[in-house]
């Protein structure tokens, strides 16, 4: 059972979220928050699987609450309900450490999805989105190219460099021609021995380090 909690400050909101999880079966909403305050507090209280977290609530806002869950839970699964897909508070969010984001008008079913893939910690965002929050996330930052992340091995620098050109799990294994589990492996390590959060800080890292080019294409290391 995946054990979830909803965080918005629109009752509405928060029913039909419950209503569409609860029916699934294999899905529980363990508690509603209606500010970022009161999901922090439940969030420890219930330790959930994922946190589905509105980012314009009052007294403490979305944003600010990831960054307390997180404190707190690092490893912590958020997923960013929104209005807007182009809210700028997204990509702060995204940066924070939340794992992907959905829009509040979305099909009910991508909801469903997104929520069962945060909890197996795979990746939410299309190869698509992901091009563009990396290039916001590489434009607001503008920090000069950095080596190749040192401690790495030379297969969790491969991974790494196709996660950043935004393959999904199964895609890198098929490029690899090794298993999905060994794929979550080496991206489980390379995140890990970088202080990573999710997918999207290593994409950012992948491009920044120069192992993938400005089409979205790795580049090969020598010799």
């Amino acid at each position: 059972m995946i054990r979830v909690l909803v965080a918005d400050d629109q009752a509405l909101v928060r029913a039909g979220v419950r209503m569409l999880l609860q029916a699934t079966g294999d899905m529980e909403v363990v508690g509603e928050a209606e500010d970022g305050a009161e999901a922090v507090r439940l969030a420890e209280r219930h330790l959930p699987d994922v946190i589905l977290m509105d980012l314009r609530m009052p007294r403490v806002d979305g944003l600010e609450a990831i960054r307390r869950v997180l404190a707190a839970r690092p490893g912590a699964r958020i997923v960013v309900l929104t209005t807007f897909a182009e809210d700028a508070n997204v990509y702060a969010a995204l940066r924070a450490g939340a794992v992907g984001f959905l829009v509040k008008d979305d099909e009910p079913e991508r909801m469903v999805d997104a929520v069962r893939r945060a909890a197996a910690g795979e990746q939410l965002l299309a190869p698509s989105v992901l091009r563009r929050v990396v290039e916001r996330f590489l434009a607001a930052e503008e920090q000069a190219a950095a080596p190749p992340p040192a401690g790495l091995t030379e297969r969790e620098l491969e991974v790494l460099a196709l996660v950043g050109t935004g393959l999904s799990n199964a895609e890198i294994a098929e490029e690899l021609h090794v298993g999905v589990t060994t794929v979550k492996t080496h991206i489980g390590a390379a995140m890990d021995k970088l202080g990573l959060r999710n997918r999207i800080q290593a994409a950012v890292v992948a491009h920044r380090a120069g192992l993938v080019d400005a089409s979205f294409r790795p580049v090969r290391r020598g010799p």
